[in-house]
């Protein structure tokens, strides 16, 4: 299996001493006091459902926000206050923040590379949603504000080869990041800064790397690699027909962070002391064609692979440097790709066998 690890001697991303190392006993020491309003925008998603679960279970007071009706949410908590409202108009924003004390900003209109090379406008208008959400934060008194960046915020020119070492944080600038969606992403991590440097709000962003999982898409055009190699391997296993079709032609290469490290990484980040956008993603880098070898392993199928040379690829090679979250918080997501997507393919293919609509996935807890 490739895998790479960029071992980055510039440790900072930006100029000046770096903030404290967080020690894990002082980040379970310091858990935020469960009578707090915590707010998730785009609870209705994929992150947002699994992060909304984390804070009910854990007894935290939860407010879950999202644009889509509320029978389209991936997952939904009885336990949790359940608004549908477009965060896109500031009102919206101003009713879903008031007397909130923590805000979780996951709200994007976004998908996988079949998406967002084709809906760059789309992309861009979720500037909305953070530039509206912290315009809110700062007349409701929010106290900390987290943002969900990507690592499509990089330089297209650092990714044009496989073998790609591994982003650090600074490879973002000077900036070519994915045209539309990441544009948008690189704006609104500095409006973050600059809401906390003139403002006093204390936001905090991690540039996920590809986050695969359960309870999320798998169909439909916004869906990302894992799970869309996995329902093509189990379409392909129940019709019978031994084929899958790959974009590209599978030596492109990414690392896949699973859910579970993704939240994880997201509260921990957003209780910390890193002022800057730090990553947050698995160093396991692996082609496409290694994807589809672990899951046709999981399904027990060999597959005749058919490459559509002319479908959306993205760039070359991504996988996330871990350089400067291992120094930070003395962790780095660490779920093996091959055991995130056994958990991945089973969901998906229960859903696919049970006939259910992907469109209208809710569990109520």
């Amino acid at each position: 299996m490739t895998t790479s690890r960029k071992k980055n001697t510039t440790l900072s991303a930006t100029k000046g001493t770096l903030p404290r190392t967080i020690k894990l006993q002082e980040r379970r020491e310091a858990k935020a006091d469960t009578g707090k309003v915590i707010v998730v925008c785009g609870a209705g998603g994929f992150i947002g459902g699994h992060l909304v679960q984390k804070l009910v279970n854990d007894g935290y007071t939860v407010r879950a926000v999202d644009k889509k009706p509320q029978n389209f949410w991936y997952q939904r908590s009885s336990k949790a206050q359940n608004l549908t409202l477009n965060l896109e108009m500031y009102e919206n924003c101003e009713q879903a923040l008031n007397g909130a004390d923590l805000v979780y900003n996951l709200a994007a209109d976004m998908g996988g590379m079949g998406f967002i090379e084709l809906n760059k406008g789309l992309c861009m208008l979720s500037v909305l949603i953070n530039t509206h959400l912290l315009m809110a934060a700062r007349k409701c008194g929010v106290g900390r504000f987290f943002y969900a960046s990507s690592a499509c915020v990089y330089a297209g020119y650092k990714q044009k080869t496989t073998d790609n070492p591994g982003l650090c944080e600074a490879d973002a600038y000077p900036a070519d990041p994915e045209d539309g969606y990441g544009w948008e992403k690189l704006f609104s991590e500095r409006m973050c800064r600059h809401f906390r440097e003139d403002f006093g709000i204390e936001t905090r962003v991690a540039r996920y790397h590809n986050v695969y999982g359960p309870h999320g898409t798998y169909d439909g055009g916004r869906e990302k690699a894992p799970a869309a190699i996995c329902r093509k391997v189990i379409q392909a296993k129940l019709s019978g027909k031994k084929e899958i079709e790959i974009w590209g032609d599978g030596q492109q290469t990414r690392s896949f962070m699973y859910i579970d490290d993704c939240i994880y990484g997201t509260e921990t980040i957003t209780a910390s002391d890193i002022l800057y956008p730090i990553n947050l993603g698995s160093s396991e880098m692996v082609s496409i064609n290694q994807l589809v070898d672990m899951v046709e392993k999981i399904a027990g199928i060999k597959l005749k692979r058919k490459y559509n040379l002319s479908a959306p690829k993205g760039v070359r090679g991504r996988s996330s440097d871990n350089t400067l979250i291992q120094k930070e918080l003395a962790w780095e997501p660490s779920i093996r790709l091959y055991d995130g997507l056994e958990k991945t393919y089973a969901w998906i293919h229960n859903e696919i066998q049970s006939g259910r609509s992907e469109k209208a996935i809710v569990n109520v807890a």
